[in-house]
């Protein structure tokens, strides 16, 4: 049984297979996602969990080189933004700002969007995995 890290069997297995360069995205409980790539559903109630503690969550399991996020978040939900910035303020990660509507057609890219039980607006985020090696 695993000791720690993400415990969710799909999510782990995503990550896992993950190279540099390849996405992610944690999406709130709107975030359309596209046919073509997984959805990978926690949602359970609204607010369940948070957006917030699914990208915890992410951020503590995997290298981050960058991020993409709709640059609407920072006007619309400064809050979430700013518990974002927090949370990375340690780590070396690019930030780029694109529209909703791009980070939407971005997701097609993602091997998987994580759907959450957020219900705040804006509350998206693409993740670029980093290489753990030097």
């Amino acid at each position: 049984m695993k000791k720690n890290g993400i415990l969710n069997s799909e999510i782990s297995r995503v990550l896992s297979y993950m190279g540099h360069t390849d996405l992610i995205c944690i999406g709130d409980c709107g975030l359309p996602v596209p046919d073509e790539t997984e959805r990978i559903d926690l949602a359970l109630i609204f607010g369940v969990p948070t957006f917030m503690q699914t990208l915890e969550a992410l951020a503590g399991d995997m290298k981050i080189e960058k991020l993409f996020l709709a640059e609407e978040i920072k006007t619309v939900n400064p809050e979430v933004f700013g518990q974002i910035q927090k949370l990375l303020s340690e780590k070396e990660i690019e930030y780029a700002f694109i529209s909703h509507a791009d980070l939407k057609e971005l997701t097609k890219q993602c091997k998987a969007v994580i759907r959450t039980g957020e219900t705040t607006p804006y509350a998206n985020i693409i993740l670029q995995s980093g290489c753990i090696f030097a």
